[in-house]
């Protein structure tokens, strides 16, 4: 038995603001084009997630939304405050087991540096140019897709050796 996975990180937020609090700031006009374009990615390959757990900033907020249109499915979405972390991937792996119930694939909508230590952390296998790749960076929109060889969530550890089946950044697609 498998889940699957799906690490979305924020798109490309706009600094343009800089008293704007972290969490109230939006999206660029950058982010703006790419989390849909990361929804009809994710579509165009059969990742369409049972269910999303989404950071309550802002800007994943409108990730998710800008994303969600595009994938050609009603996706149930649940907004988990843990997932505004940063520092340690600890609250991701807290969210998916305490959150992520009955789907088969879940996508958390969240931020780095923890998105992106989560994703090397649980990608043991895959392609070797797509493992090389996410090693070095998780920017803006990158989208992860692992599986994982568990059950049930609450059995998902950081040392749970996934599967990268999908690694794709925004500029893979331009």
């Amino acid at each position: 038995m498998t889940r699957r996975l799906v690490l979305f990180r924020h798109a490309k937020s706009d600094w343009s603001n800089p008293l704007l609090p972290d969490e109230e700031r939006p999206l660029a006009e950058r982010g703006l084009r790419d989390a849909p374009r990361m929804g009809a990615w994710l579509r165009a390959r059969g990742v369409v997630p049972d269910k999303a757990l989404v950071s309550p900033a802002a800007r994943a907020q409108q990730t998710w939304e800008m994303a969600r249109t595009r994938l050609g499915a009603d996706v149930p979405a649940e907004t988990v405050e843990m997932l505004y972390a940063f520092a340690t991937p600890r609250p991701l792996l807290e969210a998916a087991r305490r959150f992520g119930e009955d789907a088969r694939t879940l996508m958390l909508v969240g931020h780095n540096e923890a998105m992106h230590e989560l994703a090397v952390a649980l990608a043991k296998t895959g392609e070797e140019a797509a493992l090389k790749r996410l090693r070095k960076k998780f920017p803006t929109a990158a989208v992860a897709v692992i599986d994982l060889p568990i059950a049930e969530w609450f059995e998902l550890s950081d040392l749970t050796p996934g599967h990268l089946v999908h690694y794709v950044r925004p500029k893979d697609l331009r």
